[in-house]
């Protein structure tokens, strides 16, 4: 959902020598100075900011302490926002809750490790290991917003035009012990998903860090379960559409698309989407339909064939492997195809007669386009149906014009009329009654009656951030509450749900350098590679958990309770996040989603 900016085939040619050497480089040329595309270890690129020995002037030794899941801890910085040796969390049954320590000091920490013990009640209740997830805050390259402050479109292709600073954000649960340099930060993270059939109470746990076998301290974490629960996220009303690369998969793994290899290598990804209530399987019908905006461009998983006799075949092979592996992880109500208007307007199809991959150069309004649409749409109802998957699928695209789209429903409607449509993009009303699936920007609002109406007709309704909000955003180098804020700002907006365009369309070495040719860094991914959330991704969860509570909550009888709630909900402002942080909105409605 972006201006392409053709600098792509530069960058692959600049990676043709480090490749052949099996070197990493990230999409600036650097070469990372270890093993190309790492998956279980690996080392942070070095941080261009020195260390201002002023600021740690004071502290001596070795120092361990709670900090805040608002905090991005700056490595080259003595923390600043500290909560004690004790902690105590509020959750519900059911919920993910959070909580950050960061390790400082002015002495070398050559084997940092850290345990969580199990959590247990004073009735004798515990929550066990395997609902705890713990992983060390990790650092990558970041840059910032555009000069004007005023958003993260555009070309950087540049990056000496960028401030380039290392940021946390990896959540990385696979390292077991990490170096700390004198004189730097280095959080932990540590997750808690409470089972649905937990009972009430305080449960308290033992966080015990070590430098190798010294003891560094013991902190305790309290975990205060209400008498609330939260469905699991499979039953979450929030329609979440993050959109699936499997392809940057395949480069990042070097296996072969669709092998068995790429399959297993999936998995940790689409876990992570359906852990978070995913709701939508991204689909291409054809090659390359946002013209290669992403690193790892979308093939097409349909095969187009002009036959010898000039009519069309389709294969459906792939598009059926990528929805039944999503479906069997648990992401099954609904299918984006995209899309009929590809941005470069050019369709891939292999031609019989000459043996050849061709291309036609056709758009919206044209005998071609018509023709060529019409027999694919027909053939691919007929499998739909086959299949028993018609009814969930959606033929969608993504901020075309009204008269493009107009043009592009009637060639669908011709095709089958029962054809569902999505769009994310701007708001016209001729679409309102069109699109099962409509998604606009945060800029446009929706009318309340427009949105009632739709969801009487079990139509979808959301909205979408993208490289043009400076806040709220998910970029590296947001701030971690901005992405809760998003699921706030859903509830109240009595909006569906929220769509971002990349889930994990990663950079080279997404890893080590968040940044990429043509947006602020962060901009294409959320989660990282074997399965590591971050820090922006479990912020968007918590939203996402915000929204259903609040759903929950209203059906309660508590006037005043539910009258704060309204009130602190419909004070979130977008436009005052430059200057209020949206940690102080988000913190202000939790609290009172905890006075119930």
């Amino acid at each position: 959902m972006r201006t392409y900016i053709l600098l792509v085939a530069v960058m692959i040619a600049a990676f043709l020598p480090v490749l052949a050497q099996n070197q990493g480089v990230t999409h600036t040329g650097r070469n990372t100075g270890q093993p190309l595309y790492p998956i279980k270890e690996y080392q942070e690129l070095a941080n261009p900011v020195p260390v201002n020995q002023v600021l740690w002037k004071g502290i001596k030794g070795k120092k361990v302490a709670w900090g805040s899941i608002d905090e991005r801890y700056r490595q080259e910085v003595p923390p600043q926002i500290l909560q004690g040796k004790t902690l105590e969390v509020n959750a519900w049954k059911g919920e993910r809750v959070h909580a950050q320590f960061a390790v400082y000091g002015d002495e070398y920490i050559h084997n940092l490790s850290f345990e969580v013990s199990d959590l247990k009640s004073m009735q004798g209740r515990v929550i066990s290991q395997d609902r705890l997830m713990k992983g060390f805050v990790r650092y990558v390259m970041t840059d910032e917003l555009n000069k004007d402050g005023k958003g993260g479109c555009g070309n950087r292709s540049d990056a000496t035009q960028w401030d380039s600073t290392l940021v946390a954000d990896v959540i990385d649960h696979l390292a077991t012990e990490i170096e700390v340099k004198a004189f730097n930060t280095q959080g932990g993270w540590i997750r808690i998903w409470v089972p649905q059939d937990a009972q009430i109470g305080v449960y308290t746990g033992t966080i015990t860090v070590k430098n190798g076998n010294e003891l560094l301290d013991n902190l305790v974490l309290k975990v205060n379960v209400k008498n609330h629960v939260l469905p699991a996220p499979s039953e979450w009303a929030f329609h979440l559409d993050l959109w699936q690369n499997p392809y940057a998969v395949a480069r990042y793994y070097q296996v072969e698309p669709w092998s068995e290899a790429h399959m297993e290598a999936l998995k940790p990804i689409a876990l992570l989407y359906q852990q978070a209530g995913g709701k939508v399987i991204t689909t291409s019908l054809m090659h390359k339909p946002w013209n290669g905006q992403t690193f790892d461009y979308f093939e097409s998983m349909v095969t187009w064939i002009k036959k010898l006799d000039g009519s069309w075949s389709f294969d459906f092979a792939v598009f059926d492997k990528w929805v039944e592996f999503m479906m069997d992880m648990g992401i099954n109500k609904e299918i984006g195809c995209y899309s009929m208007v590809p941005w470069a307007l050019s369709f891939q199809y292999f031609d019989q007669a000459s043996n050849t991959i061709k291309y036609v150069h056709t758009e919206p309004g044209e005998q071609a386009y018509d023709e060529m649409w019409t027999a694919m749409l027909q053939a691919f109802a007929k499998h739909l149906r086959e299949k028993g998957w018609f009814d969930i699928t959606h033929i969608a695209m993504d901020e075309r014009s009204i008269d493009v789209m107009l043009k592009t429903l009637k060639v669908i409607r011709k095709a089958d009329p029962a054809f569902k449509i999505s769009m994310a993009g701007n708001l016209y009303d001729e679409l309102v009654d069109e699109l099962n699936d409509y998604c606009i920007t945060m800029s446009q609002k929706w009318a309340d009656d427009i949105i009632q109406k739709r969801r009487s007709e079990g139509k979808v309704t959301t909205f979408y951030t993208c490289c043009a909000e400076a806040h709220p955003n998910t970029f590296t180098f947001s701030a971690p509450a901005e992405a809760e804020w998003l699921g706030l700002y859903a509830m109240k907006s009595n909006l569906d749900g929220y769509l971002r365009w990349a889930l994990n369309s990663w950079v080279p070495e997404p890893l080590l350098d968040s940044r990429y040719i043509s947006w602020a860094a962060g901009d294409t991914y959320l989660v990282y590679p074997e399965g590591r959330t971050s820090i922006r991704f479990e912020r968007l969860v918590s939203g996402i958990q915000d929204y259903e509570k609040i759903r929950i909550l209203r059906r309660e009888q508590k006037p005043a309770a539910l009258k704060r709630l309204d009130k602190a909900l419909g004070s979130l402002d977008e436009a005052q996040l430059p200057t209020i942080p949206a940690s102080m909105y988000v913190n202000r409605v939790k609290t009172e989603i905890d006075r119930f």
